[in-house]
């Protein structure tokens, strides 16, 4: 797809729970194009969680490790390369779960919680430096993920829930406020957690 557009893609496995991995992109990345002036961390699950009594350890510490570390030690060292450039931006994929009460979500709810901190703190702690960072919180979003049973059953209600339209969103409804952010249009924009939702947050934040 990006190659289609005439841009160029590469490839590069890695385990992001993994320091020395997410080391191994950044260096990779900077060796191949030179710099680095987006970051966009999209990577979660929400598999395993339960009630809070249910909640096992392993569980636990899985949804964090992959939702939260993982963010942390691609930021932590894509930093430096951003601050020596003197700018960068970095998206950070949350959730409207953070800002809502989900029964028998408290471990996904905590870890974009957590990210939504994370944000604004790197925000405010890199804007000397000319690096912006924000979050997006998707809502009901129509995408492999969030179909888990019937798929047009789950449809349906997840559409009923949306005030916009009565309509989830697609990935490329994230896809696009990302582009915003990570564009010259939002140069004056950072610290921001950017709901794309459809209205769901205000309804119910």
């Amino acid at each position: 797809m990006i190659k289609e557009v005439d841009g160029e893609a590469s490839v590069f496995g890695a385990d992001i729970t993994v320091e020395a991995d997410c080391q191994a992109i950044v260096e990779t990345c900077v060796a191949r194009y030179g710099r680095v002036d987006i970051l966009h961390n999209n990577v979660g699950i929400a598999a395993g969680d339960a009630d809070t009594v249910d909640v096992t350890e392993a569980n636990w510490e899985l949804l964090m490790d992959i939702n939260l570390k993982g963010m942390f030690l691609t930021i932590k060292h894509v930093l430096p390369v951003m601050r020596a450039q003197g700018a960068g931006v970095i998206i950070n994929i949350s959730s409207t779960a953070s800002l809502c009460t989900r029964p028998t979500m408290l471990a996904y709810k905590t870890s974009k919680a957590a990210i939504n901190a994370m944000t604004q703190n790197l925000a405010i702690e890199n804007a000397e430096y000319g690096v912006r960072v924000n979050a997006i919180l998707p809502g009901l979003m129509d995408t492999p993920m969030a179909i888990g049973v019937s798929r047009e059953v789950i449809r349906q209600e997840r559409d009923e829930d949306v005030p916009l339209c009565q309509k989830m969103g697609t990935g490329w409804d994230v896809a696009a406020a990302a582009a915003f952010l990570a564009s010259d249009d939002a140069r004056y924009i950072t610290g921001v957690l950017l709901p794309v939702d459809g209205g769901l947050s205000a309804r119910v934040g």
